[in-house]
């Protein structure tokens, strides 16, 4: 069973907050206020971006109640201490009580859902957990008990966007949102969650608006891991996936090839043959032949490469399974060799390296 909130440990804080005003200006105005893991990554375009829109995520074909069950789950698996408490308390604002997130986070039998919901959790646990993948056996389950194949390749969405930003929660060790967690359990928070029901029937009218544009097949599968990018044709926030790759590759922090070559040892880590094949297409136009790849692979190493960004691979490959405490504390100890810029960059590659080799299951 995934660890419980108060059984994660916790190293303090790995990056100080950036103090970005500008940044934080955009930040509170599309989603109210700015959090701790947004003031912590404001330094890095692409990676602040990508938290914010996961953060405004608006499902299109998946009803918002279970994106908020879902991403608890998937910070629970992941053992984000952060990610994990804030979708707790969120849960109790909405109305859920003690017991039935209880029951959720022990992976307990839960009366109050029906066999649909209670397949979706199993999902998330599974996607995110990756020992295996879940396969298209698992999908195909899903669409027989009613959500839609594009349904399905939302849910694989938000749970690919949940590792993403746990991965990031962990690999920073970002304070705990306190003040939040500590209202959601007090007096006024337990107040508000009396009419949970009422917001939750809010935000479903709310989700009923123009979800915006569904992106051309061409625009999705264009650049680097078009083909699992491409699987999400359909979503209005397909181009979430497609727009984080592009600025990660562009980003001239770390080098393309050493941003491939995580990619690639993060693939193999999970056994994702798709995944290792794009990242190798990647490589190849770079000018790494097959046999180069495979030598990388193995060793977790390569002559193309820095000294400082060979110390990448075999920390890359430590994100994909992991304990947190041992997590954060190699993490720390990197920081100390490459400086918070670059460990920023390579913090957000690992993240999305995570996040799209998750997502390529809707390949198989």
């Amino acid at each position: 069973m995934a660890q419980l909130l108060n059984e994660i440990p916790w190293e303090m804080p790995l990056l100080p907050p950036a103090g970005d005003t500008a940044w934080e200006a955009i930040v509170k105005k599309r989603v109210g206020q700015v959090s701790e893991v947004d003031r912590r990554v404001a330094s890095n375009p692409w990676i602040r971006q990508v938290c914010l829109d996961i953060t405004s995520f608006r499902p299109f074909a998946m009803p918002m109640r279970l994106v908020s069950i879902g991403a608890m789950v998937t910070a629970q698996e992941n053992s984000c201490r952060y990610c994990y408490g804030a979708n707790r308390a969120f849960l109790k604002i909405l109305g859920y009580s003690e017991a039935f997130i209880g029951r959720i986070e022990r992976d307990m039998y839960l009366a109050e859902l029906d066999e649909k919901d209670r397949a979706f959790i199993a999902f998330c646990r599974n996607l995110a957990r990756s020992r295996p993948r879940p396969a298209k056996s698992d999908r195909d389950a899903l669409v027989a008990l009613g959500f839609s194949p594009l349904a399905v390749q939302e849910i694989a969405l938000l749970i690919a966007c949940g590792c993403f930003f746990n991965r990031i929660g962990v690999l920073i060790a970002s304070p705990p949102e306190q003040g939040f967690e500590r209202f959601a359990n007090g007096p006024i928070g337990r107040l508000i969650g009396l009419i949970g029901p009422l917001t939750r029937k809010l935000m479903a009218l709310k989700q009923q608006g123009p979800a915006g544009e569904v992106a051309p097949m061409t625009e999705l599968t264009r650049g680097p891991f078009g083909a699992i990018v491409g699987t999400l044709f359909g979503l209005p926030s397909a181009i979430l996936a497609r727009q984080a790759l592009d600025a990660a590759f562009a980003s001239p922090i770390l080098p393309k090839v050493t941003k491939a070559l995580m990619f690639a040892v993060a693939a193999r880590t999970l056994e994702c043959r798709a995944s290792e094949a794009e990242a190798a297409r990647v490589l190849a136009e770079e000018g790494f032949a097959p046999a180069e790849i495979e030598s990388a692979l193995t060793t977790l190493d390569s002559p193309r490469l820095s000294r400082r960004d060979a110390r990448l691979l075999p920390w890359v490959r430590n994100t994909v399974y992991y304990q947190t405490g041992r997590l954060q504390g190699e993490t720390k100890a990197l920081a100390a060799e490459i400086g918070d810029q670059v460990l920023l960059e390579a913090i957000g590659t690992a993240a999305l390296a995570n996040a799209i080799i998750r997502l390529a299951m809707l390949l198989e």
